[in-house]
């Protein structure tokens, strides 16, 4: 009986472990130990993949996956205009306005064969996107009963995870996120929802009119609706559950947040005079019994590691702040990807692919290197497993790096298109999306 207890045991491990249900996999971490990806692949000669699934449209949001599928969305436009990724800092938007198709796709993780498609939406986009954005730029959710999607102006979406079927559609409004100093600068919004218990939540940092939300997953009812005080940004929620008890965290420009998700009640908030980036993009999770924020626009780059259990508003100044803080730094936080702390340390990639190494409890640095001596950009947020750190680079790189102290290249692989979306690890399998396909890498046999 003990043996057969332990089999069970050990089955329940594995299909929870190669879960990756939303942005960052399972609460932002973006960790998968266990899982055992390759280190070295090559999505032009094949090498090491599994298989290379066409997707068409345009889409920069990340793949997930829960059992035996891989979900992603796109959008298709009717007549596409440019898209640039690189290394800029154009603020004026893609004029693509023509007829679009939101879609949403379930594939076969095991095969990479659709299982299913669904349309979402048809028409014209409500607002413009960024030039190194799309139309669907915000990375799905799921428990594996429904999937939840979010694209911006075109409404909330949840679907049927085995079907396909669509349960209920919820439209938000106008959600106009662009540059703050002129509201005709729409860029396309970037948060991704994700699923907590029976409730979707979707935080919405606009031009006006913020807030965060929460919807029953079964039924699109509004639970709560709680407004933020804040200019347009881009970063996901997570929830942290620990021993100070369940919070809701918030990354934003004026402030940092953390609620109650039940209700939405505010629990505490973080500002300051510039203490924070005027784009904030990065997620928050938690590691070590703390909470980790980040965000990288120039010149302010602030790294958080916050104590949880926090009430109140607290200010932020050039002091320690024991009471609200295990350590802050002004300088090094990332722009667009988020950081990851994985064992005892904490990474960072910079846009220009500059990598950096902390001390997670301290914050001390400890390296900083260039991960390779051509110059890219970097988009996609930093994924670990298995002692490996998984970069992936916007030429179509994918660097692998050696966790701890020292740095360390394993390998460098060529995919062989642009790649914008942060990958997944599953079971032996590293998802990655490409400007025209997924690709799944798998480690020798």
């Amino acid at each position: 009986m003990k043996k057969l207890v332990c089999l069970a045991l050990t089955w329940v491990w594995v299909v929870g472990a190669q879960n990756w249900p939303s942005f960052r996999g399972s609460k932002g971490a973006g960790i998968a130990d266990g899982m055992n990806p390759p280190v070295s692949f090559d999505g032009k000669e094949s090498k090491n993949l599994a298989w290379k699934t066409p997707i068409p449209g345009l889409s920069v949001s990340s793949p997930i996956v829960w059992g035996d599928r891989v979900i992603v969305t796109t959008a298709i436009s009717s007549d596409p205009k440019p898209f640039r990724h690189g290394l800029y800092g154009d603020v004026e938007p893609s004029n693509d306005t023509a007829k679009h198709t939101w879609k949403v796709y379930a594939l076969d993780r095991k095969t990479g064969k659709i299982v299913w498609e669904q349309t979402a939406w048809e028409g014209a986009p409500k607002t413009k996107r960024h030039t190194k954005s799309s139309q669907a730029t915000c990375t799905p959710a799921t428990d594996g009963k429904y999937v939840a999607v979010w694209f911006g102006s075109e409404g909330l979406f949840v679907f049927d995870f085995a079907t396909g079927k669509q349960i209920w559609k919820k439209d938000l409004g106008l959600m106009n996120a662009g540059w703050f100093y002129d509201p005709d600068f729409e860029w396309g919004v970037g948060a991704s929802p994700i699923i907590y218990k029976d409730r979707v939540i979707v935080q919405a940092d606009i031009q006006k009119g913020s807030f965060i939300a929460a919807f029953d997953v079964k039924s699109g009812t509004q639970v709560w609706r709680t407004q933020r005080d804040e200019i347009p940004s881009w970063s996901t929620p997570t929830v942290y559950e620990g021993k100070t008890g369940t919070e809701l965290l918030t990354n934003g420009t004026n402030a940092l947040r953390g609620y109650d998700p039940a209700t939405g009640k505010e629990l505490w908030s973080i500002s300051g005079d510039k203490f924070n980036s005027e784009i904030a993009i990065g997620v928050p999770y938690a590691a070590h019994d703390l909470i980790y924020m980040a965000a990288g626009y120039p010149p302010t780059q602030p790294i958080f590691a916050i104590k949880p259990g926090l009430r109140g508003k607290v200010t932020v100044t050039d002091e320690a702040n024991p009471q609200a803080f295990a350590w802050k730094v002004k300088r090094g936080g990332p722009y667009i990807p988020t950081s990851i702390v994985y064992g005892e340390h904490l990474y960072t990639i910079q846009n220009n692919g500059i990598l950096a190494c902390y001390e997670a409890k301290t914050g001390k640095r400890l390296y900083q290197n260039r991960l390779s001596e051509k110059s890219s950009a970097h988009s996609a947020s930093p994924v670990a497993a298995d002692g490996k750190l998984y970069f992936a680079a916007e030429d179509g790189d994918v660097f692998v790096v050696k966790a701890g102290p020292v740095f360390e290249l394993l390998a460098s692989n060529q995919v062989g298109e642009v790649l914008m979306a942060t990958p997944a690890v599953t079971e032996k399998l590293l998802i990655v999306r490409g400007q025209s396909s997924v690709f799944a890498f798998e480690s020798p046999r």
